[in-house]
C-alpha cells in the first residue's frame, strides 16, 4: 500500500494550481469541500468553497480545516450538540488524533463495544405481513381490498420481539458506513468487522433514508452515546467505490451552519435552563400592513427569547471574522437593529466565531444597544456551552449591571 499523501489547507486558503488524477478532481468537485476548476496543461485551480472537512480519494487526502485554530474533538462536539443538545464531548475520542478518519472510527468502535458489554438490544417492532395464520390483528381494509371474498392469506399486523429494531439499525449502518473508508488503520477496521458481525440479522438503513426514529429509555441508556455519534457518522459522512475502482469516502460540512446551529441550540438550551422560552426563526413583519394590500416585507429572527411579559431579547449568531480594525460587517448590525425595532425591545445579542471580549454598541439616535459577544472556538465545549449561558445571563440584568467584569462571571 502506497502512503497517504495528505493536502492540509484552512478554509480560507488562496486558491492555487496543482496536478491531479480525473478521478481526484472529479471526486473533490463532486464533494463540493473545494471548488475545482480543470486549467490548461492538464492541471486544475483549487479555491474556498465555505466548507470544512476531508476528501479521501485512492492514495489522497484532502482536508480543509476551520479559519480558527479549531479542534477536531471541538469540531464534532459542535456538529453533535447542534443535532443533540444530550450529545456530550467525551462520545468523541479525538485529541489524541490529527486526522478525521481515525478519529471517528476509534471514537465509533469505543462507545459500540461499550454499548454491546450487555448483549445486543432487543425490542418490539410492529410488522406486516399477508399470512396464513393470523395473530396480531387483522388489517381489515387491506384484507378487502388485495383479497375481496377470501379470508387466506390473511393480511396481519403484530408485534415481534426482535433484534432488528431502530437503535441496532443506526448502529449498523453507520458501522458500515466507515468500515467503507479506505486505508483505516488494520486495528480498526477488525473491530469495526466484528461489532457489524455481532449485529447479524440487523437491516443496514438504505442511503439517503431517513433515519428511524427512537427516544432514550431505560432500556436503551447504554445504547445512548453510541447512538449520538452513529447519527452523526451517517448525517455527514459517505464511503464508496468510485466507477474507476478507486476508493472515496467524504466528509464535508458547512462551517458557517456548523456554528450557527450550535450556538442557536446551545442559546435554546441555556434559555430553558433559566425558565424562560425561546423561539427560533420567528417570523415578523418589517414594515406595517398597507391599505392597498401590497405584500408586506417578512423576516426571520434567528431566536426570540421570551419571559413572562412578552419578547425580552434577540439574538443572532453569525460565523464570520472582524475585518483588520476589529470591526465586524455593517450588515450584520442593520439587520439587528431592524429585528429589534420591529420587535419593540432595545438590546440584542449578536454572537460572533472569534476571540476577544464581549463590546456593546449604542445606537446613535436611538435606545437599541447591540451587544457583539465573541465565541472563541478554541475553548473547550463546556467553557463554550458556558460563555453563551453567560450571554443569556446578560438578559435578565439591568442595564447598569453589565460590565465587562460581569459578562465573564467576575463578581462586580
Amino acid at each position: 500500500m502506497t502512503d497517504l499523501r495528505r493536502l492540509q489547507l484552512t478554509e480560507s486558503f488562496e486558491p492555487f494550481g496543482c496536478r491531479l488524477s480525473d478521478a481526484q478532481w472529479r471526486t473533490l468537485h463532486a464533494s463540493r469541500l473545494v471548488n475545482v476548476v480543470p486549467t490548461v496543461g492538464g492541471s486544475v485551480a483549487l479555491a474556498p468553497s465555505g466548507r470544512v472537512g476531508a476528501v479521501r480519494v485512492g492514495d489522497l487526502q484532502v482536508e480543509v480545516w476551520p479559519k480558527e485554530k479549531v479542534k477536531l474533538a471541538h469540531l464534532l462536539f459542535m456538529l453533535g450538540y447542534a443535532a443533540d443538545p444530550g450529545y456530550r464531548p467525551e462520545a468523541i475520542d479525538a485529541d489524541a488524533y490529527d486526522d478525521l478518519w481515525p478519529a471517528l472510527a476509534e471514537s465509533l468502535a469505543r462507545l459500540v463495544e461499550r454499548a454491546l458489554l450487555g448483549g445486543v438490544l432487543q425490542g418490539y417492532r410492529s410488522l406486516e405481513e399477508s399470512s396464513n395464520v393470523v395473530r396480531g390483528r387483522i388489517r381489515v381494509p387491506d384484507q378487502l381490498r388485495r383479497r375481496p371474498g377470501r379470508i387466506y392469506p390473511t393480511e396481519i399486523t403484530y408485534d415481534e420481539y426482535m433484534t432488528d429494531i431502530a437503535e441496532n439499525q443506526i448502529l449498523r449502518t453507520a458501522l458500515r458506513r466507515m468500515r467503507a473508508v479506505p486505508r483505516l488503520r488494520p486495528g480498526a477496521s477488525a473491530r469495526l468487522s466484528h461489532l457489524d458481525n455481532r449485529l447479524d440479522g440487523v437491516a443496514v438503513l438504505r442511503r439517503g433514508a431517513p433515519l428511524p426514529s427512537w427516544r432514550p429509555t431505560r432500556l436503551n441508556a447504554r445504547y445512548v452515546p453510541a447512538l449520538r455519534l452513529a447519527e452523526l457518522v451517517i448525517r455527514s459522512t459517505s464511503a464508496q467505490v468510485g466507477e474507476d475502482g478507486v476508493e472515496i469516502a467524504a466528509f464535508v460540512v458547512s462551517m458557517w451552519k456548523v456554528f450557527e446551529d450550535f450556538v442557536t441550540s446551545a442559546l435554546r438550551e441555556a434559555i430553558a435552563e433559566r425558565g424562560r422560552r425561546a423561539v427560533t426563526q420567528k417570523r415578523w413583519w418589517f414594515d406595517e400592513p398597507r391599505a392597498d394590500r401590497v405584500n408586506r416585507v417578512p423576516m426571520a429572527i434567528d431566536l426570540l427569547e421570551y419571559g413572562d411579559a412578552g419578547p425580552l431579547m434577540v439574538y443572532d449568531a453569525k460565523y464570520k471574522a472582524a475585518s483588520g480594525d476589529g470591526r465586524y460587517p455593517n450588515a450584520d448590525f442593520y439587520q439587528m437593529l431592524a429585528y429589534c425595532t420591529t420587535v419593540g425591545l432595545d438590546r440584542a445579542v449578536l454572537v460572533y466565531a472569534q476571540g476577544g471580549r464581549p463590546l456593546d454598541r449604542r445606537v446613535a439616535n436611538s435606545s437599541v444597544t447591540i451587544r457583539e459577544w465573541p465565541l472563541d472556538l478554541s475553548l473547550s465545549p463546556a467553557e463554550m456551552l458556558a460563555s453563551i449561558g453567560r450571554a443569556v445571563d446578560w438578559a435578565s440584568m439591568p442595564f447598569e449591571a453589565i460590565t465587562e467584569r460581569t459578562a465573564y462571571g467576575v463578581p462586580a
